[in-house]
């Protein structure tokens, strides 16, 4: 049974426009040990993703990802010139995780003021006061609905 996911990024970091060149990518830099939990004991190969565009107006689901590898640990802990190095990362205490995200298809853009007045999603959690963290859990029904809102009838069928 497939899990749902959003997930966060900056478009000025990596947009949704850039996986698609990509074809796929590791999702590094999470800082966040809740994050980090989600990542390394939830996600599993398979899992839709939301993907959401964070810092920007407004803010905004882009498209729809898949999990292409399951966690495994963020090299960029133990790069001493990368921006996310923490110097207590080690090859034997890793510390901080990734998964790897593929491209699925596009939506049109759903935008955080439509979801807030989306009476269905008020208790999605990226729509809940304080809600921070980075990755964090969609139920199906959340996801579907944003499906919807973003022009598609339907969860996509991935495998």
């Amino acid at each position: 049974m497939n899990c749902y996911w959003l997930m966060k990024s900056e478009p000025h970091v990596y947009p949704w426009n850039q996986l698609k060149i990509d074809g796929g990518t590791h999702w590094d830099g999470v800082r966040n040990y809740q994050a980090r939990n989600i990542m390394r004991d939830e996600m599993s190969v398979g899992d839709l993703v939301l993907f959401y565009h964070s810092n920007c107006k407004p803010p905004h689901i882009a498209g729809i990802a898949r999990v292409s590898k399951e966690a495994y640990p963020d090299h960029t802990a133990q790069d001493p010139g990368s921006k996310y190095f923490d110097p207590k990362a080690s090859p034997d205490n890793p510390r901080w995780m990734m998964v790897d995200i593929e491209p699925v298809c596009d939506l049109s853009p759903v935008d955080l003021p439509a979801m807030r007045m989306n009476a269905a999603l008020e208790e999605m959690a990226l729509l809940r006061k304080g809600q921070r963290l980075s990755v964090q859990p969609v139920s199906e029904t959340h996801f579907s609905i944003v499906c919807n809102m973003g022009g598609l009838d339907k969860i996509p069928n991935v495998i």
